[in-house]
């Protein structure tokens, strides 16, 4: 069984899948109307489950300790619902073996070890060493959809995933180096963080632990 979310359990998952963030950037992460966003944001304010800060030229809500907790019962809440339980654990089994190889290959990005810096920062000076990378990531991106698939299958939230991390990777392998791993864009790194986000936060699992 598929299953729409509500509106207000969209909007404070928005907050926590996206960390810190303006009220745009969580109407955007599920395609919902800015202006009743903002709305349901306050509302969440009064109530304490969610927090606005600024720093600088830059203001963004985040959730608080009780927002957390209440996001998670609603999460729960509404996998019971559709029953969908023991289909995400599997997928979410499958999904870890593939978690290790995204982790790994952004690190390869990040990283070239030398002799006497094993941490040095790849300058991305060895073409041949970022395309095998790049491989790897489509390898991983290709795993990506089916999994996609059968978490939309159960809840609608889920879908885009895999659309989103493909937009990402095209953009890689253009050249556009930032598209792997920066945070500030929807690169692939931060596309398969949100989703390992997503499932865990659902699953009700310790992320540490997963």
């Amino acid at each position: 069984m598929n299953s729409t979310s509500s509106l207000d359990l969209l909007v404070l998952h928005g907050v926590r899948l996206r960390g810190f963030a303006g009220t745009r950037g969580i109407a955007d992460r599920f395609g919902l109307d800015p202006l009743v966003t903002a709305e349901v944001l306050h509302d969440y304010e009064k109530q304490g489950a969610v927090a606005f800060a600024s720093f600088a030229d830059l203001g963004g809500w985040s959730l608080t300790t009780t927002g957390r907790v209440h996001n998670e019962r609603m999460l729960a809440g509404e996998l019971d619902a559709v029953g969908g339980t023991r289909e995400l654990h599997e997928v979410h089994r499958e999904f870890l073996p593939w978690n290790a190889r995204l982790v790994q290959a952004c690190t390869d990005w990040q990283l070239r070890p030398v002799d006497g810096d094993p941490l040095a920062v790849n300058d991305h000076s060895e073409p041949a060493r970022d395309a095998r990378i790049l491989e790897e990531l489509t390898r991983v991106g290709n795993a990506l959809a089916p999994i996609t698939d059968r978490l939309t299958a159960v809840l609608e939230r889920f879908d885009g995933y895999d659309s989103r991390y493909a937009v990402a990777l095209e953009r890689a392998h253009a050249g556009q180096t930032a598209w792997v791993d920066r945070s500030d864009v929807d690169s692939c790194h931060r596309v398969w963080f949100e989703l390992h986000e997503d499932l865990v936060a659902t699953l009700g699992i310790d992320r540490s632990t997963a």
